[in-house]
């Protein structure tokens, strides 16, 4: 099968991670008889240099035209200038409104043998395998008005978080979804005793558990759920909510696996998985940034990469075989004891590609 994928490996270390992640996919294709063909644009502060946008359309349009897009990450110093007219984190909003992907699928897993990476107590890691399912296009990061002036001699900025009852109810029947096939519990986190669209966003989750005896339903308050994350997180299963609250508390699951580094994740649209068989649009990414410190120096995990290619076959591509065996060679290196520097060893980043192309 012939696949057109869209590499956009962005700044700091995110030429290192897609690079090898490539290499991983390249193995896939020989081994299974696939062709991918890779095509690689810029995006995010590399494109502001270079086209003095953070996304061009052409290459907003080429993403659309693939089958799948895979992102290392963006951003650094040199571009953070709060009063510049674009940043780098623009263009990746720019380019998740124009693939039309609304939710952004983040799997925590804690393997075994990490659980000395982690800050938390081994006791508290046993059986965690968490699934955080965030809305991408709607909240505070999209709402209208946005903008910084001066009133009455003082700086005044405002953002605006709102919601359309459609992009709730969609992110919350795929959570339904996706929990059929796990635990069968959906924890929907709001803020909904301060806010006014989490109030309907918890109307919309009590509607759609309604519809779903199945599946238990819970409501979490934003900040218990931040706390739970720390004390007891293998009470959750899935979790879903809204954007800046998932980007939040996403990051903070990570200090779970033992590393920003392991994670991967699928930003996906309609129709929304499981139901869809031909495969959908799908931008997969790390969880981690462009990490500036250590770009260069080749010592960047590149593991959250490489799974994030294994979510691309299975939800574009639709190769499930495929991506267990990305993620069969994964857990297999870990086991083995094999760490790069941000867990504590002394592989580098192509070493530890290296080691999961050999399980392949």
């Amino acid at each position: 099968m012939k696949f057109t994928i869209t590499l956009l490996p962005g700044d700091g270390i995110g030429p290192e991670v897609v690079g090898e992640a490539t290499r991983v996919l390249d193995v896939i294709a020989n081994k299974y008889d696939h062709t991918f063909n890779f095509q690689e644009r810029l995006m995010g502060g590399c494109s502001i240099d270079k086209f003095g946008t953070s996304l061009t359309d052409e290459t907003l349009a080429d993403c659309q035209a693939s089958d799948a897009v895979l992102l290392g990450a963006v951003g650094g110093p040199k571009w953070d200038d709060p009063n510049a007219k674009d940043r780098p984190e623009r263009g990746l909003l720019a380019l998740r409104k124009g693939l039309g992907v609304f939710a952004n699928l983040r799997p925590v897993k804690v393997h075994p043998a990490l659980v000395d990476s982690s800050p938390l107590k081994p006791e508290k890691l046993k059986d965690v395998d968490i699934l955080v399912i965030r809305e991408l296009t709607g909240g505070l990061y999209f709402g209208q008005p946005k903008m910084r002036e001066r009133r009455d001699g003082k700086q005044y900025a405002v953002d605006t978080l709102e919601y359309y009852d459609y992009e709730i109810q969609r992110i919350i029947e795929l959570a339904f979804d996706l929990a059929k096939s796990r635990k069968k519990k959906v924890t929907s986190v709001d803020k909904a005793n301060v806010l006014e669209s989490s109030r309907l966003w918890r109307q919309i989750a009590s509607n759609v558990g309604t519809a779903n005896p199945g599946i238990q339903l819970e409501h979490t308050l934003v900040d218990t759920a931040s706390m739970r994350l720390i004390t007891s997180p293998a009470s959750f299963d899935v979790v879903v909510t809204e954007n800046m609250f998932g980007d939040i508390l996403t990051d903070e699951a990570s200090v779970l696996a033992g590393s920003m580094g392991m994670l991967p994740s699928a930003s996906l649209g309609e129709p929304a998985v499981p139901a869809n068989e031909a495969g959908v649009i799908g931008l997969y990414e790390p969880i981690h940034g462009s990490a500036p410190d250590i770009a260069g120096k080749g010592i960047a995990n590149p593991i959250g990469t490489i799974l994030s290619c294994a979510l691309m076959l299975r939800y574009s591509l639709k190769l499930e075989f495929e991506a267990q065996a990305i993620e069969n060679a994964v857990d297999a290196v870990v086991a083995s004891g094999a760490k790069t520097a941000d867990l504590g060893g002394t592989l580098t980043t192509r070493q530890m590609a290296d080691e999961i192309i050999e399980r392949l």
